[in-house]
């Protein structure tokens, strides 16, 4: 059984696909959830969604971006005066970048990307770990990617990210669990969520549907994974049915990783 009630969550990247995915599955089980995102009509969408589902819930809205630490710890400080404690954190916010050769990969873009998905996650770590610490309780999971523990063509700066998240959970995991705190990662593969349409629509353009269906017929499962499925992960991992997981990094890619 997994009860979330009276349990303070916060999510970024919660305004669309696994954020929003995770909020409304924990919403659900009765926990208390703060959203963080860069876009407002996103986390408002996401606020609307939840209190359809569950109308009990306790949903509360940050705009931050996850790249500015100020902003990072101001999202953390506002959980605290608002529930008294962070029970949870799922650092989900992320991007993809655009796609080329490592060789033609622009160097401000491969900035861009490592800033958000590794050193925004780096941030919000650091500041969700000094409460949680001091409160000797608390689960984290970090967003990573199948792309973190395998190569992905064109993908320079999301790889390199994600492979930087896979290590910073697996030591911060052996630092922590000391503390009663759990830190763990997901690895998503081909998730049918608006980022990886964006980049299907890279790809393929308006063709964007006949390049998903390609891409995913070498997937042993043969299909696209639904981000309820991914939110459905991320809430046993936050929950106290989880404890003893511990520094790992969990594939949810339908096999994806494991086919040569």
């Amino acid at each position: 059984m997994i009860n979330y009630t009276d349990k303070a969550i916060i999510i970024t990247g919660g305004g669309s696909g696994l954020g929003r995915a995770a909020a409304l599955s924990i919403a659900k089980q009765g926990g208390k959830l703060v959203l963080v995102d860069m876009n407002k009509d996103g986390l408002e969408e996401s606020k609307n969604e939840i209190l359809a589902a569950a109308p009990e819930a306790s949903v509360e809205l940050v705009t931050a971006n996850v790249t500015n630490e100020e902003e990072v710890k101001n999202y953390v400080q506002f959980t605290l005066d608002t529930f008294g404690k962070i029970d949870g954190f799922f650092n989900n916010a992320g991007i993809e970048g655009k796609q080329n050769p490592t060789e033609d990969y622009g160097s401000d873009e491969f900035e861009k990307v490592v800033n958000v998905n590794l050193n925004g996650v780096f941030y919000g770590m650091k500041h969700v770990l000094k409460v949680m610490k001091e409160q000797g309780f608390g689960s984290i999971v970090n967003t990573a990617s199948v792309g973190g523990i395998r190569g992905v063509g064109n993908q320079s700066g999301y790889a390199a990210s994600k492979h930087g998240v896979v290590g910073l959970t697996r030591n911060s995991g052996v630092e922590y669990g000391q503390f009663g705190i759990s830190i763990n990662a997901i690895a998503p593969g081909a998730i049918m969520t608006p980022m990886v349409e964006g980049s299907l629509r890279q790809i393929g353009g308006d063709n964007w549907e006949a390049v998903g269906t390609e891409f995913v017929s070498v997937n042993p499962m043969k299909r696209f994974g639904k981000p309820e499925e991914v939110g459905n992960l991320v809430t046993f991992l936050l929950s106290d049915a989880a404890k003893f997981i511990n520094a790992s990094v969990i594939p949810i890619d339908g096999g994806q990783s494991y086919k040569y």
